[in-house]
């Protein structure tokens, strides 16, 4: 299964941004396999785990534009219960965002252990959406971040430029971050017009260590 995604605007914070919200130019494996579960309604992120994803970038890079923009800060405690003032809480805050990005996604089941694969789910979901049960709208990166479109990707789409693993690539991006531990697996890549095997990226079937 192969599908064209279109999010006009969103953001890939990195895992170690904290005041100043920098994003990762390409979406994350992670925050894609996270999608596919909300485009079905499925709540366990365990559920579809050895799932084999690879993504391709439509276009251009996605340009990073800076915004300036308030952000609340605070730790609840005992002695901070229901009340923070904006004055002392709030404070100026950069947040990169990326705009008009367009995927392609390839979906692969094969090694999965869920008696209903994940791209089984998805062509229900496309052929016949009455059978699935979901909520909220779909986003691709934060919750704001609305996804304009997904469908089966056509030739006419554009061209593709593949995510290929590469130890010495210069795109390094989360696999998987463990929900538990804050622990992440991520893994290095380089872009190419050309589809490989290493392309594929899985999803991992146990938890980070």
């Amino acid at each position: 299964m192969q599908l064209y995604i279109d999010c006009p605007c969103t953001s890939f914070p990195r895992s170690f941004a904290r005041d100043f919200k920098e994003t990762y130019r390409y979406p994350p494996p992670s925050t894609i396999y996270g999608m596919l579960l909300s485009l079905i309604g499925e709540e366990n992120l365990d559920q579809h785990r050895g799932v084999k994803l690879a993504i391709g970038i439509i276009g251009a890079d996605p340009p990073i534009s800076r915004i300036l923009r308030k952000q609340r800060h605070h730790k609840f405690s005992k002695n901070r219960l229901g009340t923070y003032p904006t004055s002392k809480f709030s404070k100026p805050n950069h947040h990169e965002l990326l705009t008009d990005v367009q995927l392609v996604v390839k979906v692969d089941s094969s090694e999965e252990n869920a008696p209903l694969k994940l791209v089984d789910r998805l062509a229900i979901a496309f052929n016949t959406p009455q059978q699935i049960a979901r909520f909220g709208g779909l986003s691709l990166g934060e919750s704001w971040a609305l996804v304009n479109g997904v469908c089966p990707y056509r030739e006419t789409d554009g061209t593709i430029r593949w995510l290929i693993k590469d130890n010495r690539g210069l795109i390094s991006l989360p696999i998987w971050i463990d929900r538990h531990t804050t622990k992440g697996m991520f893994q290095r890549f380089r872009l190419s017009p050309d589809f490989q095997s290493d392309c594929w990226v899985t999803i991992p079937k146990t938890s980070v260590g």
